[in-house]
């Protein structure tokens, strides 16, 4: 049975799917696009180390997956591509993450969604309806939690859904819910790479 998370809230997931291996992370939204202009939601995940201050800092480059570079260099991190839509049903955009391949290194991964060419096309969250991110066992397809992103991000162009995290030896995640002014490329920086 799935866990419905709150802002905040975190799960251990190893302890609620117990042999858990991989998990399969589902990402949709719905755009009430008023304006004509087509909205692109891109999501991302960074395979983060942690610093000094217990903050996520992007390993390198290559450990940042996204639609144009869809796996992790130990090849654990799986994104499924871009859909510029968001308008099929179910899940909009999917990462597999095969837990036990993980380098050893990475302690976060930081799952954030960007409205692509947000400035541009004047465009933020706020005409982005419906968003959740969905936590299943890639092998038996349960969904173990679901986290429903209710707050007003009407001035965001920039969100983290969640962050996987290991702690303990296990993997958790947290809902984390959090908007951000950034585009993709800011983002980026802001966990350490360069762009």
């Amino acid at each position: 049975m799935s866990t419905t998370l709150e802002t905040g809230h975190r799960i251990n997931l190893e302890k609620t799917a117990p042999g858990l291996k991989r998990v399969r992370i589902g990402l949709g939204w719905k755009v009430n696009a008023a304006d004509g202009q087509a909205f692109d939601l891109d999501s991302s995940v960074f395979l983060c180390r942690k610093d000094a201050n217990d903050d996520p800092v992007m390993i390198s480059n290559a450990h940042f997956v996204y639609y144009n570079h869809t796996t992790s260099p130990d090849g654990a991190v799986v994104h499924s591509g871009d859909n510029r839509t968001g308008d099929r049903d179910g899940d909009d955009e999917v990462i597999t993450v095969d837990l036990g391949r993980v380098d050893p290194a990475v302690m976060e991964m930081p799952i954030v969604v960007t409205i692509h060419d947000a400035e541009v096309r004047k465009q933020n969250f706020g005409r982005v309806s419906g968003a959740y991110v969905k936590i299943y066992n890639d092998e038996t397809g349960e969904a173990i939690a679901q986290y429903d992103l209710t707050e007003d991000y009407s001035d965001k162009t920039a969100l983290q859904f969640g962050s996987l995290y290991r702690r303990d030896g296990e993997w958790r995640f947290h809902a984390v819910g959090a908007g951000f002014k950034l585009n993709l490329a800011t983002f980026i920086r802001k966990l350490g790479g360069t762009v």
